[in-house]
């Protein structure tokens, strides 16, 4: 992460985002091909290959149905949609109307019925699924090359709850590196308790990862508790939550105790031991507008109101900005607008906390 930026931080930021960002979509779940579609065309989102283009009087994105519906200029009407199965593209109307699948591979799309948030679930949890990429679970495909522990362990938590764990099996299975080095090249103890739950759904006990892991804790051990740098500054009360939940995500016995000492990440960690925190200040408006997953983990774990409004219809629902390990240039392939803001959208950690937090709080 980084604190820098070049764009307005007050109250109007969301709509300015949400204005950068439309009439743009992104397709391809889980091992799909990556499909972007912008403004009347349809793009490989991976190499920038114009696909389709239509000329088009109307549009209408539905994120939660997974669908683009457009109508051109001399009335034809096209659909653009996914469903379990893969990835489709109707053009015409009524029994004329032509069918093809542009990528095919399956997924399960629960629709969350019951739920007073259905939409916005079914829209985060598409975005999730549409950054699973051959080199694994991805904070943003467009902007990152590798995945980070942190983000790819909240996403399996959505994956486990919707039964998709199996397509990031091949990633998770091949790990053997406790870190993975994604700040500057730093070895991050948290990413120790990280791997210790990804290693604990694909193998468990017998992971090769979970070895690994073990004898590198050593090395960040103080007294009772593990601590290190994270994000470039200290948080030994997050990195020692982290490596207690692991372990006990792999029933071995857990010596650690998390230390009374205020860490601003503390809070970050929600999924347990929220009693064991020490007050003190908490992320800025700022801060949280760059990188909102912080607010969304705060709020979780205190039992709050998310820190802003969930609107399903609005696309896309999660970003960054401004990170300091992304490449944005990678953005230009769905929005040149938010390309050249150095904003990252969709944002798999935090649309990963949208849905843990909706999931459970609502």
């Amino acid at each position: 992460m980084s604190d820098s930026t070049d764009f307005a931080l007050d109250d109007s930021f969301a709509d300015e985002f949400f204005g950068l960002s439309r009439r743009c979509f992104l397709l391809g779940m889980g091992h799909r091909r990556k499909l972007a579609y912008r403004s009347g065309t349809l793009r490989d989102a991976v190499t920038g290959e114009v696909l389709h283009t239509w000329d088009a009087v109307s549009e209408r994105i539905a994120p939660s149905d997974y669908a683009v519906r457009l109508t051109t200029r001399s009335g034809i009407g096209v659909r653009l949609w996914e469903d379990e199965a893969g990835i489709w593209l109707e053009e015409g109307r009524g029994e004329s109307a032509e069918r093809r699948c542009l990528s095919a591979s399956p997924v399960r799309l629960p629709r969350f019925e019951g739920h007073p948030q259905a939409d916005a679930l079914r829209a985060l949890h598409a975005d999730i699924l549409v950054n699973i990429a051959p080199a694994g679970p991805l904070p943003n495909f467009l902007i990152y090359r590798t995945p980070w522990y942190r983000d790819a362990a909240l996403m399996l938590m959505c994956l486990r709850q919707t039964g998709n764990l199996s397509l990031a099996e091949e990633w998770a299975s091949g790990l053997r590196e406790p870190f993975d080095r994604n700040n500057a090249g730093h070895e991050e103890p948290d990413n120790l308790g990280q791997a210790l739950f990804i290693a604990s759904l694909f193998g468990g006990r017998a992971h090769p990862l979970v070895r690994a892991v073990l004898d590198a804790v050593p090395r960040f051990e103080q007294e009772s508790h593990i601590a290190g740098f994270s994000d470039f500054a200290p948080h030994p009360v997050y990195q020692t939550k982290w490596l207690k939940y692991g372990l006990r995500s792999l029933g071995i016995d857990d010596p650690y105790r998390i230390p009374a000492v205020f860490d601003s990440y503390s809070a970050l960690f929600w999924m347990d031991y929220k009693d064991a925190h020490v007050p003190g200040a908490r992320f800025s408006a700022d801060a949280v507008r760059l990188y909102p997953y912080l607010g969304w983990a705060e709020a979780h774990f205190y039992g709050e109101a998310p820190p802003e409004p969930v609107q399903a219809g609005r696309y896309p629902l999660s970003w960054e900005a401004r990170a300091s390990q992304a490449d944005y240039r990678g953005m230009a392939r769905l929005s040149p607008e938010l390309a050249a803001r150095r904003i990252g959208a969709p944002h798999t950690w935090h649309s990963a906390e949208m849905f843990l937090y909706l999931l459970e709080m609502t």
